[in-house]
This record gives C-alpha cells, structure tokens and sequence, in this order.
C-alpha cells in the first residue's frame, strides 16, 4: 500500500512539474537558473538508434524559478505562493530527499531497465547512495519517451545530519546497461554544489513548516529508539539484581 502510494505520489508530482516547467521555460528571466540544473547526455549506434536521458537535479534554486514563475502567471498572494510551495514541496518529499528528475527518449531496440534502482546511483562527495525511491514506470520496457522523479537520501539513516554539509560535487551515475543503444558505456552527470543550494531550504515560510515536518518525524523514531533502549536498560537492571542476588546468596551459606 505504501509503495503504491508513493508511486501515486510520483506520478502526480512529475505531471505537476512537468506543467511548471513548461511555464518556467518560457519566461526567459528564469532560463538561466533552469538551464544551470539541467544536464543531456545523447547517445546514437550505427544502426541509426538513439538513446537521450536529460536529468535535471531539483535545488533551491531551480525551484524558486518554478515558483515565482508560476505567481507570476497567476496573479498570486504571498500566502498563496507560500502555500503552494510548501504542497509542491511536500509532494517531492524535499525535506526528506534529493530529488532529481529524468526524462528518457528511447528510439530503436526496446530498453530493459528493470529493475531501475540498480541502473543508477548518485555520488555525494566520496560516498555512493542507491535511490531511496523512484518512479516504477521505469521498470516496464521502453520504446519512445518516459519521465519521472527519481529520490535519494538528503540524510545520513544513522545519525540524521545533512549529507550536504559544504561545497561538493553531486555525481548520477547511470548504467550502460540502460539501453542496447548504450551499450555499456556508463552515463555520468555531474552537478558543483553548495550545500545550501542543493537544500530544501527556499525562502519563505514553506521551507520552515518543511523542517518541523521533518523534525517531528524525526523526533518520533528518536522517541522509539529511547524506548527500546530503555527497554534494553531495564532487563540489564533486572538481570544484574538477579546476579547480585545470587552472589549474596551464595556467599552466606
């Protein structure tokens, strides 16, 4: 059911910026700073086949062009403007991931690229992550065009920091085995970064509801993991009131 929901989630929000994007693209004050995110790799055989992937990696940036182009085209408020951002937002889980977005263009033999989450990775820095989620239409065949969100982790599972703490690069690395036309020749998109431009951190009072969101959830697992551990303590107690007692017992014989 989850996993159902998200791919709900997926499809809906890749329609949605594809919408905005659209928009975005022609008010020419807002080209450079989608340009900026966007990367193209095409590929051709000798056969005529053609295998074209554009990712663009969705940042500050990025999506404060999308926004204000889109209160620009329809005349909102501040507080329209805020709520529609924290909703666009939410609907890409930003707080919680990086998000990227893939458009694939397949002419020629059909790609398999099932299953889609060992097809790429993305490098932060030194340090490989596989996709936290994606869209799962990227696992059924392809002949002709297909978009879709692709997620990975913004923060570390263990300890919940930031991945992105300073300037670094942001490395998707796609695998030749993504399309015959390809033919394993590994696909690489590098974006420079700093941290706060690869954040979720847009201005306004979008980005501040985000964080308590991502708080909350986070002070939730911390809350459950105490509990377990306390848990844990509280049998070590008992268990060490047991072996003292039994030392006690022993002793006075």
């Amino acid at each position: 059911m989850v996993k159902a929901m998200k791919a709900l989630i997926c499809v809906a929000v890749t329609v949605l910026l594809c919408g905005a994007a659209g928009v975005a693209g022609a008010a020419s004050r807002y080209d450079a700073a989608l340009a900026r995110w966007t990367k193209t790799e095409n590929v051709k055989d000798d056969l005529g086949g053609s295998f074209t992937l554009k990712a663009t990696l969705y940042t500050a940036e990025y999506i404060e062009a999308l926004m204000q182009s889109e209160a620009e085209k329809n005349m909102w408020t501040a507080s329209e403007l805020e709520d529609y951002k924290y909703n666009f937002l939410k609907g890409l889980s930003l707080d919680d991931n990086i998000a990227v977005h893939l458009e694939i263009e397949e002419l020629g033999p059909t790609a398999h690229m099932a299953p889609f989450n060992e097809m790429l990775a993305m490098w932060i820095g030194r340090v490989k992550y596989a996709p936290s989620d994606y869209d799962q239409r990227f696992n059924m065949p392809l002949q002709g065009k297909r978009d879709g969100m692709v997620f990975f982790p913004r923060y570390d599972e263990k300890t919940g920091k930031p991945l992105l703490n300073r300037k670094m690069s942001l490395r998707l690395v796609v695998n030749g085995a993504v399309s015959p036309v390809v033919n394993n020749r590994e696909l690489r998109f590098i974006w420079d970064v700093e941290a706060e431009e690869a954040s979720s951190s847009i201005s306004g009072t979008a980005a501040d509801r985000l964080e308590v969101d991502r708080l909350l959830r986070r002070m939730e697992m911390l809350t459950a993991e105490k509990a377990a551990l306390e848990s844990q303590l509280a049998a070590k107690n008992e268990e060490i009131k047991e072996v003292n007692a039994r030392i006690e017992e022993l002793q006075n014989r």
